[in-house]
């Protein structure tokens, strides 16, 4: 009689949308959603407060969701297309090199899968803020002698830091998970009687929309307290 071999176990499937955290930004923009709903009739001014407040509470997809689930857009749509499409297309830079002298990449470009940043007696910018990416994957290789390099990420990129820094610094903090579906960025290399930092960091208009908001939440609760 040969033994049977035990049923194998199913593998663990991921955790569905619904269930995945939210981070900050998805909140601003479901605040977005319902700043239009409110201004389209949509919403009640009472019926807007009370979603506001859930929204900036919410801790996964999934409670986001209950809050526009009755108006146009959906949130997997606003929470995932941001960074999805930024992700495929031709690289447009590969390397940037500053010898007693100084590049940036910055704006709307490609990133190469792998990305070679040099500085000696020199400065660099690697700004991904508006950037594409080839792949998913990216490997930004900084090597910084005597000199500075400086690499700006958005907020919702995942993000690793592994460079060394002798005689020198290697700023590691902004390291952390992003939002599903972003692309992975791995920052790794070597700094010698130099400097490489790694800044989380939002575009200008980002920001901008950012103030706004806050500016109208302030509003919002001075107008609260008035009609208390």
């Amino acid at each position: 009689m040969v033994d049977e071999a035990p049923p194998s176990e199913p593998p663990a499937q991921p955790p569905a949308l619904s269930e995945l955290r939210a981070s900050d930004a998805d909140r601003e923009r479901i605040g977005d959603i319902l700043r239009d709903a409110l201004a389209e009739g949509r919403l009640q001014l009472t019926e807007f407060e009370s979603r506001l407040e859930d929204a900036h509470s919410a801790r996964t997809y999934g409670e986001l969701q209950q809050l526009v689930h009755d108006l146009p857009v959906p949130v997997a749509e606003t929470a995932v297309a941001s960074t999805s499409n930024r992700i495929g297309g031709p690289p447009t830079s590969r390397l940037g090199i500053g010898i007693l002298g100084g590049f940036n990449r910055r704006g709307v470009w490609t990133i190469a899968r792998r990305f070679t940043a040099v500085a000696v007696m020199g400065g660099g910018e690697v700004d991904l803020r508006e950037a594409k990416f080839e792949e998913p994957l990216t490997v930004i290789r900084c090597f910084a002698v005597m000199g500075g390099l400086s690499v700006l990420v958005p907020p919702e990129v995942d993000l690793e830091v592994r460079g060394v820094g002798v005689m020198g610094g290697f700023d590691h903090r902004a390291s952390g998970v992003g939002e599903p579906g972003a692309p992975r960025v791995i920052v790794t290399g070597l700094s010698f009687w130099g400097g490489v930092d790694v800044v989380r960091k939002v575009t200008r208009a980002e920001r901008r929309r950012l103030k706004a908001e806050r500016k109208a939440r302030r509003e919002l609760d001075r107008n609260q307290e008035d009609n208390t």
